[in-house]
């Protein structure tokens, strides 16, 4: 039977912590145990579940990021198989035999589940993640119907709320990478697992109830918006970069001036200035990415989205119109990539 270690992040208060470890417990098919990293869980969750049978704890002693903390979850697992399970998730019992058998096809990088909306499970939080060539990243296919989603299919990036992948190809890949401390982690490990030679898979029948917010808050913002540039910066090709450049430099003023309306202007400047202050930790990690990587980025540019419409993000009015041009752009770049 495959053994699977499931690793759940705590930070604040965890009122599904619990409820999320005992449903991974108690799934079928599988043998399964649960690493808890707790990242600063203050509400006494961590406590409760520390001693229970198959359950170890993790405590670094500082909050390490959903990428730090992960790489050490997994670093105290024992699985062949890991999954990355957000504390606010539940999955279905069968779920995670689902997500393992998928991740153990030779030609499978990562396992993504369906991941659905907690106040309405018959609709979906995400069915794969998608990728937009200017790095932006989203649900995809959010509040769509679940049963219009009920096909396997690859997907371009996974959703770190509930995935799976074989322990060799996780330590092949590195793991997430920890520069991003927080967001973007799952897209950036997805873009480099086909950069690798293998694909993402959409697992429909793998089930995991998800209580999903989008967080307004301000502070967000300068992780999102530098770890999206840093992923663009490290993980496309010189070519591409060059052709989409005059794209990319649009896209920005777009994203400053949203960020002015929306009132997240200094997150936005304070990233920039994280960008251009680590040139040394930018460029190591590009010459890795690019070093390990097997597949160019011309066997790759069809899994990006089209459009630069996000579902679960409000889109200022006007940018259909917006979309048009930016869509006809990229289409010109991939026949030339």
């Amino acid at each position: 039977m495959t053994r699977v270690s499931v690793v759940i992040l705590a930070y604040g208060a965890e009122p599904w912590l619990e409820r999320s470890v005992a449903h991974c417990l108690a799934s079928k098919e599988v043998e399964v145990d649960v690493v808890v990293v707790d990242n600063g869980c203050t509400d006494g969750a961590v406590e409760r579940l520390d001693g229970q049978p198959g359950v170890t704890i993790v405590r670094p002693g500082e909050n390490t990021g959903f990428a730090g903390g992960c790489n050490l979850g997994v670093a105290a697992a024992r699985g062949e198989v890991i999954a990355l399970v957000n504390p606010d998730a539940l999955v279905d019992e069968h779920a995670l035999q689902k997500l393992a058998a998928v991740a153990l096809r030779p030609d499978v990088g990562i396992a993504t589940g369906s991941i659905r909306l907690a106040e309405s499970p018959e609709l979906l939080n995400s069915a794969g993640n998608e990728i937009h060539c200017s790095g932006l990243s989203w649900s995809g296919s959010f509040k769509e119907k679940a049963t219009d989603h009920a096909v396997e299919r690859p997907a371009l990036a996974a959703s770190g709320c509930g995935m799976a992948m074989r322990r060799d190809r996780w330590n092949e890949l590195g793991g997430l990478e920890q520069m991003f401390f927080a967001y973007y982690e799952d897209a950036d490990l997805s873009l480099r697992t086909w950069q690798h030679g293998w694909t993402v898979r959409y697992v429909p029948d793998a089930v995991v109830v998800h209580r999903y917010e989008f967080s307004r808050r301000k502070e967000k913002y300068f992780l999102l918006e530098r770890n999206r540039v840093l992923m663009v910066a490290t993980c496309y090709g010189r070519r591409t970069l060059l052709l989409l450049a005059p794209l990319l430099v649009v896209i920005e003023g777009g994203f400053v001036a949203l960020a002015i309306k929306e009132g997240w202007l200094r997150q936005k400047l304070e990233s920039w200035r994280w960008l251009v202050t680590h040139p040394r930790a930018i460029g190591d990690r590009r010459r890795r990415v690019q070093r390990d990587r097997r597949v160019p980025d011309a066997d790759l540019v069809d899994l990006f989205s089209d459009d630069l419409l996000p579902g679960n993000y409000d889109v200022p009015a006007g940018w259909p119109m917006v979309n048009r041009v930016v869509r006809g752009y990229w289409r010109f770049v991939k026949r030339r990539i």
